[in-house]
């Protein structure tokens, strides 16, 4: 019997997959197909699979042409599989010419002619474009932009600001033009125009990815989520650090008690990059350090403890140039059982580590812990200590782009829950109205 092995990811399963199977099936007498993980797709760039691992199976396997379906995991599996499996041929699409030449020494390699003119890629990118808009006036829109470029489904169509450019993007002086070429916006002005900004959007039929906090005030955040679901429209809160896998294993680990009981947590983030220098001129267009770290920060906390806390309290340094604008903030929460603090500082550097202390062990993330690709478990013995590591690109932007793109197809659930979003818009008023704030 000649076993044959094939590898793919089979995304939104086309004729030109099916044709590659078939080919590949009357190249012996037992067909092994391999489909991607969806971390191992994450690791060789390819983010924006629009279907899950089980359909993607599922699609294969209502083909009848795989004798044999297994999962790709990790680097250095075929190798594995071969051996494991006893291949005699392993094939693969023409479009991977030579690149699979090493595997000669353990079985016959055939490349196979691709159908053309079909591909997921290209399917993916004319399935409902979405058509995006930028609003604000900060250089993280070129970064962001740039993360659309690996994303497909989504086009930039142009920027409302008022003293900010993006080459090859229109610049629009007025946002109502704005809305009238897009499908959807991404909201990255100051937090004390989101409110104005989301609700005319929303009205207009446009989806809303912001960068968190929506709002300043919880009665108007509370109004654009009722806006959204009456309109039927996706408002969707883009804190990068959820949207990657790292920190979503994190998590994940850390409730299933692998740590035992949550006791502490700590979470810094800091930069001077946002400092701007203090200029009066250009504070009201700057976020401050609870806005800009504020829902980064609250984000582990609230997941893991919840946002039913005893007692809180705000411990803010603010700029001699503004009483608006803190360089640092430090917030305190004491739980029944736990307690947190938050440090955040646009003018003020610490260490951006986050901590969380349980009753087996901790969880440890080096600075900056926001862009989580690595953590460790450790425990009173080092033997114990566990590390893990994730692919991250694109900061995390990338799979927040994806995601908002997958909510808007099919509704798929958010990755920052409301509660968790009126939660940090409470903190956000709290702060605006000196609540529980201790100035130094």
């Amino acid at each position: 019997m000649t076993r044959v092995i094939t590898y793919g990811t089979y995304d939104l399963l086309h004729y030109g997959h099916i044709k590659l199977l078939e080919r590949a099936k009357a190249l012996g007498d037992y067909l092994i197909v391999g489909i991607t993980a969806d971390g191992f797709d994450k690791t060789r760039g390819k983010i924006n699979v629009q279907q899950s691992l089980i359909e993607r199976i599922e699609g294969v396997r209502r083909t009848g042409l795989a004798d044999e379906i297994i999962v790709e995991e990790y680097q250095g599996q075929k190798i594995d599989d071969i051996i494991r499996k006893e291949v005699d041929i392993f094939t693969v699409g023409s479009d991977w010419i030579g690149q699979f030449d090493y595997l000669n020494e353990y079985c016959k390699v055939v490349y196979l002619d691709r159908t053309k003119g079909v591909s997921s890629s290209e399917i993916r990118a004319s399935n409902n474009e979405i058509r995006l808009g930028l609003v604000g006036d900060t250089p993280v829109l070129e970064k962001f932009s740039r993360e659309c470029c690996y994303v497909n489904g989504i086009k930039i169509v142009g920027l409302y600001s008022q003293d900010f450019k993006i080459d090859g993007i229109e610049c629009y002086a007025d946002y109502d033009s704005l809305l009238q070429h897009c499908d959807a916006v991404y909201v990255l002005s100051p937090p004390k125009c989101h409110y104005n900004q989301i609700k005319k959007a929303l009205l207009l039929g446009k989806h809303v990815l912001y960068e968190s906090p929506m709002t300043l005030n919880t009665q108007e955040t509370k109004e654009l989520i009722q806006i959204a679901s009456e309109k039927n429209l996706v408002l969707y809160a883009g804190i990068k650090t959820a949207y990657s896998t790292a920190y979503s294993r994190m998590i994940l680990l850390v409730k299933s008690g692998v740590i035992g009981d949550i006791v502490s947590i700590d979470a810094t983030c800091t930069s001077l990059r946002y400092n701007e220098g203090h200029n009066p001129d250009k504070l009201s267009k700057t976020w401050s350090s609870i806005n800009t770290w504020g829902p980064i920060a609250l984000l582990p906390v609230f997941q893991l403890l919840g946002s039913k806390y005893a007692h809180k309290q705000i411990i803010s340094k603010f700029s001699d140039k503004s009483d608006e604008y803190d360089l640092f903030t430090q917030i305190n929460f004491t739980y029944p059982h736990s307690v947190a603090t938050i440090r955040m500082g646009n003018g003020v550097k610490a260490e951006g580590e986050l901590i969380i202390g349980g009753t087996k062990g901790y969880i440890y993330v080096p600075a900056p812990w926001w862009k989580l690709d690595y953590f460790e478990c450790r425990y009173e013995n080092p033997n114990d200590n566990k590390r893990y590591f994730y692919q991250l690109d694109g900061e995390g932007l990338r799979y927040e782009i994806v995601s908002f793109l997958r909510a808007i197809s099919d509704k798929s659930i958010h990755y920052v829950s409301r509660d968790i979003t009126l939660s940090i818009t409470q903190i956000m008023e709290d702060f605006v109205n000196g609540q529980d704030l201790v100035k130094i």
